[in-house]
C-alpha cells in the first residue's frame, strides 16, 4: 500500500510544483494587465480573473480535457490528460495569485513611486528594487493560504483519471474494503501541508527585517 501511495504522492508533488512554477509568474503578468491603463486589456484580465475564480476548478479541468474533441473533433493521446491537468491548475491559480499581487502592489504608497522618479529610477527599476520587495513581504500570508489550498486541490486531478495520491488511495480502499488507505493519505496530505507551512514561515521570517 505504501509503495502505491508513494507513487501517487510523486504525481501529487509534480502537479503542485508545476502549478507554482507556472502560476506564480503568470499571476504577475495578469495582475499588471489588470492594472493597465489600456482599458481593453484591463477589462479582459478582469473578465479572465472573474471567470477562473467564479467557476469550479474541476469543471475547468474537464473542459480542457474533453473540449478539443467535443468542440473541434480533435482526438488527443492519453498523455493529454497530464497536460490538461497542468494547464488547468496553472490558469486557475494564476487568477488567484494575480489578485493577491494586485492587492500588494496597490498597497504601496504612491509617494514611493514619486520619490523613485525624482531619484532617476526608471519604472522597471522602481518596481523591481523598491516595490517588489515590499509587495512580496506583504503578500506572503495570503500566498501561503493559497499554496496550502493547492496541496489539497491536487486531489481534483482524479476527474482526469490521473493516479495522484487521492485516486490511488481510493482504488486501494475499494480493493481492500478498508478505510485505512484514506487515513494514511490524509496523514500524508497533512504532512505535506505542514512542510509547506514550515517553508512559508521560513521565508516570512527571512523577510522580517523589513518593517512597514
Amino acid at each position: 500500500m505504501m509503495g502505491l501511495l508513494g507513487k501517487g504522492l510523486i504525481l501529487t508533488g509534480q502537479i503542485f510544483a508545476v502549478t507554482l512554477l507556472g502560476a506564480l509568474p503568470l499571476g504577475v503578468l495578469i495582475a499588471l494587465g489588470r492594472m493597465s491603463r489600456f482599458k481593453p486589456l484591463a477589462w479582459l484580465m478582469r473578465l479572465y480573473i472573474s471567470f477562473m475564480r467564479g467557476t469550479p476548478l474541476m469543471l475547468q479541468l474537464m473542459a480542457l480535457m474533453f473540449g478539443p474533441y467535443y468542440l473541434f473533433g480533435i482526438s488527443l493521446s492519453s498523455s493529454w490528460k497530464y497536460f490538461a491537468c497542468d494547464i488547468g491548475f496553472i490558469l486557475n491559480y494564476a487568477a488567484y495569485f494575480a489578485e493577491i499581487y494586485r492587492g500588494g502592489i496597490q498597497s504601496i504608497p504612491r509617494g514611493q513611486y514619486e520619490a523613485a522618479e525624482v531619484l532617476g529610477y526608471s519604472k522597471s527599476q522602481t518596481f523591481m528594487t523598491i516595490v517588489l520587495p515590499q509587495v512580496i513581504k506583504r503578500i506572503i500570508p495570503a500566498m501561503g493560504n493559497e499554496i496550502i489550498t493547492l496541496v489539497k486541490d491536487t486531489s481534483l486531478a482524479f476527474v482526469l483519471g490521473i493516479m495522484e495520491m487521492f485516486t490511488t488511495a481510493k482504488a486501494i480502499a475499494a480493493s481492500q474494503v478498508s478505510m485505512l488507505p484514506y487515513a494514511v493519505a490524509a496523514a500524508i496530505y497533512w504532512g505535506f501541508t505542514l512542510f509547506a507551512e514550515a517553508l512559508i514561515g521560513r521565508v516570512e521570517k527571512k523577510l522580517s527585517y523589513y518593517h512597514d
